[in-house]
């Protein structure tokens, strides 16, 4: 099982970034995806989260109205795109696939990826 994050890096204030996470090793398609970010000194908050259909999504109200999630189930891959992105967005920002079936919750992390907002 491999969940590789990617498009991460430094951008000003207002500017934009597009993270990808490519999956292997599992049925994709059949998990909830969702993005995590971890800043220095705090705890891994969730982002935004998308089902396995791609048809409902949800967002922290920080990123409400400036990031987008969405997937392609024929790629395997899910993807945040960050506009707006404010000094406060820096952080790791970790890829997560989650599944809940039969009475098991079983879930994935990548590498995470870094990104980083200042002039």
């Amino acid at each position: 099982v491999q969940l590789v994050e990617s498009g991460g890096g430094l951008v000003q204030p207002g500017g934009s970034l597009r993270l990808s996470c490519t999956a292997s090793g599992f049925t994709f398609s059949s998990y909830r995806m969702s993005w995590y970010r971890q800043a220095p000194g705090k705890e891994r908050d969730l982002v935004a989260g998308i089902t396995s259909a791609g048809d409902s999504t949800n967002y922290a109200d920080s990123v409400k109205g400036r990031f987008t999630i969405s997937r392609d189930n024929a790629k395997n891959t899910v993807y945040l795109q960050m506009n707006s992105l404010k000094p406060e967005d820096t952080a790791v920002y970790y890829c997560n696939a989650n599944r809940r079936r039969f009475g098991l919750n079983t879930n994935y992390w990548g590498q995470g990826t870094q990104v980083a907002v200042s002039s």
